[in-house]
């Protein structure tokens, strides 16, 4: 189980948690996520499931506040370069890959019951009308904002894991405004959902 917090994952990490769990907290962002999440799997490459799990934003304003979701495909959409109005993606460049899946099958009743959305992984949280807009422009089927995600997913891909994102919609990507966030019942119910997946790989 990866997170980037202790926060996001305190209700779990105050239980008992069953032999075979490893949880790797790696800190905020992709270069981060990416580093740690590096020097584990080198350590170890044999895991059943990298389970990613964390709070996010999203532009979606019919997803309530504290909605758990199944992020399917992340996009470190910033990768690629300005050309005057234009934007160039890595893949147009030709110098790699920005976008990556889950490979977990959705069949469990767990993870079927869960919304499924596209997500951008990003180094700045958005927070005025003209950042959305050109979001809304270049990745338009992304809905879901964290800053971690398509890094777990880049690690997964290139050690042939399986691997599912799993998110909590703590907040709408608008102007920063903390009051009209919800975090503690992101955290309640994306820690109940991962307490309760995890017991049923247990059984």
């Amino acid at each position: 189980m990866v997170a980037a917090t202790d926060a996001e994952i305190e209700p779990l990490l105050n239980r008992k948690l069953p032999e075979g769990l490893d949880v790797l907290v790696t800190g905020v962002g992709m270069v981060a996520t990416a580093f740690r999440l590096g020097q584990r799997l080198g350590q170890n490459t044999s895991y059943d499931l990298i389970l990613n799990v964390g709070i996010a934003g999203t532009w979606d304003r019919n997803l309530a506040l504290g909605t758990v979701v199944n992020v399917v495909e992340d996009s470190i959409y910033e990768l690629g370069a300005e050309d005057g109005t234009e934007w160039l993606s890595i893949e147009e460049l030709g110098f790699g890959q920005r976008t990556y899946r889950s490979n977990y099958p959705i069949s469990a009743p767990l993870i079927m019951k869960l919304p499924q959305y596209k997500a951008i992984t990003v180094n700045r949280v958005h927070g005025k009308d003209e950042s959305s807009a050109q979001i809304n422009q270049l990745v338009p089927e992304a809905r879901i904002e964290s800053m971690e995600g398509a890094a777990v997913f880049f690690a997964a891909q290139h050690t042939q894991s399986p691997v599912l994102q799993i998110r909590s919609i703590s907040n709408y990507v608008e102007r920063r405004n903390r009051a009209a966030w919800d975090i503690p019942l992101a955290v309640k119910n994306l820690n109940d959902w991962v307490a309760d997946f995890i017991a049923s790989k247990i059984q």
